[in-house]
């Protein structure tokens, strides 16, 4: 949930992300990236990316698996997985040759001012539809937990809505958390995992759930009711593909951004060089790639093809369990909102406002607006996967296929490797797919939107 590198991007304030433009004093060597020695153990930086990387689309992983079959989503999760990794060695390289240590700024040294803004407006993008996803949950799991205090139906009384309580929680939770939060690092990550150990042992408590959702298992109607139109069997499909197949591939690409990040984690690396710091990421990565294998597997083999895409709303309301980690996981994404805004409103400050000095006001004033327009969006949206599937369909493919091969072959010079050379072919090859990747979803997408199959899938 992008938690840890976030102190030494607050730390930078509201400056610019470029090392010293100006040349180097006369006897003295130029500055490069790695003359900015860190701090960070190697096993620390593994944990602060690995935050990084870590974030809702977890929840919405088994729901992936139910639309493509086991063995097809973890061939496809591990294809993603090697993909955010060669991503990351194109980041680094750039990083390297240029001695850059901020995204945005890779964006204006390929492509100048223009170059800025364009990252600067995807990096926006993704951040708001991470935002979402967090109120979003809040929004699906505050009511539960609440009914399960109160003794009461989360669907009885007007207090117990989720559009009026996101909006409580933003204005007396998050609001007053801006700016206070450079030390939350661990947490996001520690809820995830209790999220996955209880999921495996809920597994093995329930067998086959299906019909066991929150709704079938407390109310009076039986068990065939909720299930018309599903596949009521607990058998696991293999391999399948069906009109939903649209959101799986990017809840995927959403679940694995971290880029952003990259650079800041690589600056705070302890005796930094780029292989040290692609081994960084390939540790965290592999480790997201079996988290993220083991929720999906374990909470498809619970509820089969019933599984929505928000995982924890298929549990009961009732199960202690269950209510420890939906007040984890509650927790874990209110307390990451303000921090996710950080970049956001950083970005806003320097586009709409470049050279100007801190205001709160200021600063102030573009938080309330980006909360009020979030929250707009999640009481607007009826369903968690549109949201990972617009993100995972647009910024994920850009910040991670796109951008990283376009910053490759505009800023490695021809002298070290020439525009027909196969490091670059493989670049151009690799930007090619994030584009095909795009229209493809989003092509997929707009058609069920249009036909009416994102509804009929009943999640």
């Amino acid at each position: 949930m992008e938690l840890g590198p976030r102190r030494w991007a607050q730390g930078l304030g509201e400056r610019e992300g470029f090392l010293p433009s100006r040349g180097p004093a006369p006897g003295s060597k130029p500055v490069q990236f790695m003359d900015f020695e860190g701090k960070t153990s190697f096993g620390m930086s593994v944990f602060n990316l690995s935050n990084a990387i870590m974030g809702s689309g977890i929840l919405g992983l088994a729901y992936a698996m139910a639309h493509t079959g086991v063995i097809f989503f973890l061939a496809l999760l591990l294809c993603i997985a090697l993909l955010s990794s060669y991503s990351i060695h194109l980041l680094l390289t750039c990083a390297g040759i240029v001695g850059i240590r901020a995204y945005e700024q890779l964006g204006q040294r390929a492509f100048g001012p223009a170059g800025k803004v364009v990252v600067a407006a995807v990096i926006c993008l993704h951040n708001v539809g991470a935002m979402s996803s967090y109120l979003f949950i809040i929004k699906s799991e505050l009511p539960l937990v609440i009914g399960t205090f109160l003794y009461m139906d989360p669907e009885g009384d007007w207090f117990l809505k989720g559009n009026l309580l996101i909006i409580i929680v933003s204005v007396l939770c998050i609001l007053p958390l801006l700016g206070y939060l450079g030390y939350t690092s661990g947490l996001s990550l520690t809820c995830m995992l209790f999220f996955l150990v209880s999921v495996i042992y809920k597994k093995f408590q329930l067998g086959c759930a299906i019909g066991r959702n929150e709704t079938a298992m407390e109310s009076e109607a039986p068990v065939g009711l909720h299930n018309q139109g599903l596949n009521s069997s607990c058998e696991a499909q293999m391999f399948t593909v069906d009109s939903q197949m649209s959101y799986t591939v990017p809840i995927m690409a959403f679940a694995f951004v971290c880029h952003p990040e990259v650079l800041p984690i690589y600056t705070e690396l302890c005796r930094p060089s780029k292989r040290r710091m692609q081994a960084v990421a390939n540790v965290s990565i592999g480790a997201m790639f079996c988290m993220y294998g083991l929720t999906a597997t374990f909470g498809y083999l619970t509820f089969y093809s019933n599984v929505e895409a928000e995982m924890l709303h298929m549990y009961s309301q009732k199960d202690p369990l269950i209510l420890c980690v939906r007040l984890a996981v509650l927790l874990a994404v209110t307390l990451t909102v303000p921090v996710v805004l950080f970049p956001i409103r950083r970005a806003l400050q320097q586009l709409l406002f470049p050279g100007k000095a801190f205001s709160w006001p200021r600063h102030v004033a573009i938080a309330l607006i980006l909360l009020v327009l979030v929250n707009v969006l999640v009481i607007c949206v009826p369903t968690i996967q549109d949201i990972f599937g617009v993100i995972g369909s647009t910024s994920a493919p850009s910040l991670i296929f796109i951008l990283p091969s376009i910053f490759y072959l505009r800023i490695v010079p021809s002298e070290v490797e020439p525009f027909l050379s196969w490091p670059k072919i493989q670049a151009l090859c690799f930007g090619v797919l994030g584009v095909l990747f795009m229209a493809v979803s989003l092509g997929f997408m707009f058609a069920n939107w249009a036909t009416g199959q994102s509804r009929l899938s009943g999640h």
